[in-house]
């Protein structure tokens, strides 16, 4: 039997470089190509004319002369919807930078449409207006015109039930591509803090992932290193903090690694792992961190207590993290280490990942009628789902009318 072409679209390509979404195509072509043939959507823009490949794990490689980020996410990801329709049975749609052309899909094709949301992107800081209105009007376009949508953790999944009446499908990250690395020599050479006991972060820089008041509080408690991996030169934001810093003697930054053996040396022999994302959904990194059996630190938002079930130690000020930083003992950090491992292995592996993305497949092949939720949730009063740091609910006119 023929097997079924599927589109993934959105990333910037393959082979992966960084980025969630990259490492998720990549782990679904190699668990999936025996099954279905992958074409994969590539910004033409970040390969050299020696990286294009036409082909990658079994699967298809189509390049779009545009980024994948930013300001020109909408017209790669319509470009590469658009030509997806030729020959493809379902269209895997990560991000909904493109969601304006969902409708017409729709209407007038008989593909499949599959779209995770990425989180409430609309929310976070780096978007200015424009944006923010342009992702809020998408995310609804993609919610509403996909047959099956995506949250990659459960607080997301509760916001969509409660704004659309939909039941989206919870689909987190897989972790188990990252690996334990004895350091060598040289890298001491390379790395003197492997040396000694240090935090680690790594991150997009922006103001959502709260740099500032990490960097701040590990300035005022020099107990521990911190080693932080971020773009620092992509924005005034990471500029600024990367002046500030860069000469605190407990505090090493670094431009982003794309080396993964490198990258997983310095995260995998740290002490512990800072999180300090206060938007979007299940964070790659964050599992990451996890899967390495790292202990956990983490900003308090629903999005990471659901991520790490409720058993990290969480902080919502420079004041708090402090005090973590300056009272935590070996004890509390090893058992930490320990609860994070645990879940990670139970939850955060690419091949249970792959094989809920393969039942997603299946299901929307044989479906055209989407399921519909009534979300309870809008009864609850604002102060209650504050409360238990499900404010993220409120921002939707269902439950303003409803109140």
């Amino acid at each position: 039997m023929e097997k079924k072409r599927i589109a993934i679209i959105g990333t910037v390509g393959l082979p992966a470089k960084y980025g969630g979404f990259e490492t998720l195509a990549d782990h679904l072509v190699t668990h999936l190509s025996e099954k279905y043939d992958f074409t994969v959507y590539c910004s033409k823009n970040k390969y050299t004319k020696e990286e294009r490949i036409a082909t990658f794990k079994g699967a298809s490689l189509h390049y779009i002369p545009l980024d994948a980020n930013g300001v020109q996410s909408i017209p790669y990801d319509t470009l590469s919807i658009l030509h997806a329709l030729r020959k493809n049975d379902v269209l895997l749609v990560l991000g909904v930078a493109g969601a304006w052309i969902l409708p017409f899909v729709k209407f007038f094709t008989n593909k499949k449409i599959i779209i995770s949301i990425d989180g409430i992107e609309w929310k976070r800081d780096k978007w200015p207006l424009f944006a923010k209105l342009y992702l809020w009007w998408a995310e609804k376009l993609a919610v509403k015109y996909s047959h099956i949508d995506i949250s990659d953790n459960e607080s997301i999944q509760d916001y969509t039930a409660l704004r659309y009446e939909t039941l989206s499908r919870v689909i987190e990250y897989g972790a188990d591509h990252t690996l334990e690395v004895k350091p060598e020599e040289a890298d001491f050479i390379k790395y003197p803090f492997l040396k000694q006991q240090y935090a680690v972060k790594v991150c997009r820089i922006e103001p959502e992932n709260n740099v500032h008041l990490v960097l701040d509080a590990f300035e005022k408690s020099p107990r521990m290193n911190l080693v932080f991996v971020g773009n620092w030169n992509n924005s005034d934001y990471g500029k600024q903090l990367k002046d500030k810093y860069i000469n605190v003697k407990n505090i090493f930054l670094f431009d982003p690694i794309y080396n993964q053996r490198e990258i997983d040396l310095i995260r995998g022999n740290a002490a512990l792992y800072i999180h300090g994302h206060s938007a979007g959904g299940t964070n790659p990194s964050l599992v990451e961190a996890m899967y390495l059996g790292l202990p956990v630190i983490t900003f308090n938002v629903s999005y990471n207590v659901t991520t790490t079930e409720n058993k990290a130690i969480y902080f919502s000020s420079t004041e708090e993290l402090i005090h973590l930083l300056d009272t935590i003992t070996e004890a509390t950090l090893e058992n930490l280490g320990k609860e994070m491992k645990s879940i990670a292995m139970r939850r955060y592996t690419w091949s249970s990942i792959s094989k809920q993305y393969e039942l997603l497949i299946k299901e929307a092949l044989s479906t055209s009628i989407k399921t519909s939720v009534f979300a309870e949730t809008k009864n609850l009063s604002p102060s209650f789902l504050e409360e238990y740091q499900l404010s993220h609910l409120l921002n939707n006119n269902l439950f303003h009318e409803k109140r």
